[in-house]
């Protein structure tokens, strides 16, 4: 094998090794990434905005997508690269999909922290991450390069 695949793998097994032992400081397992993961969608569906965006989406195919973002979610936290979704092709031309739907879904993703993780530290890994997901998709997906044209800005 060569020297640089092997590098690379054993690098991977030790941010795979450190990213286990820092989840499990903090009380994240896969069981509660599960408990997370259905709670936060039983939220989401029974919100009136985000409920029928999702539901539009994904009627019929609840399970399948229950168990994908179980993976991401695991995938995220264990550094496992074991996800191979693509999170903003599969929201892109999602019907009535608008920025202001993340500030929701950042909320509703905090209630369920406050309502399942077991401490303050999970909850701050849970929560900064969701920030970064929110704000990398809500940039790919809405971003407009036009709005940063100096000559448009008014003084």
């Amino acid at each position: 094998m060569d020297d640089k695949l092997q590098g690379r793998g054993a690098h991977s097994a030790v941010i795979r090794e450190r990213a286990e032992a820092e989840m499990k400081s903090l009380g994240i397992d896969e069981f509660l990434i599960g408990v997370l993961v259905e709670a936060f969608y039983a939220r989401v569906l029974s919100h009136p905005q985000l409920g029928p965006v999702f539901d539009a989406k994904l009627a019929g195919r609840w399970p399948e997508h229950m168990e994908k973002m179980k993976s991401f979610w695991s995938a995220v936290a264990f550094r496992s690269g074991a996800y191979g979704g693509k999170p903003v092709q599969a929201h892109l031309g999602v019907a009535n999909m608008t920025p202001e739907l993340f500030p929701q879904w950042l909320e509703l993703f905090a209630a369920t922290l406050d309502e399942v993780v077991p401490s303050p530290e999970a909850r701050a890994w849970f929560t900064e991450t969701a920030d970064r997901i929110a704000r990398s998709l809500t940039l790919s997906l809405f971003y407009n390069p036009a709005l940063d044209d100096p000559a448009l800005t008014r003084i």
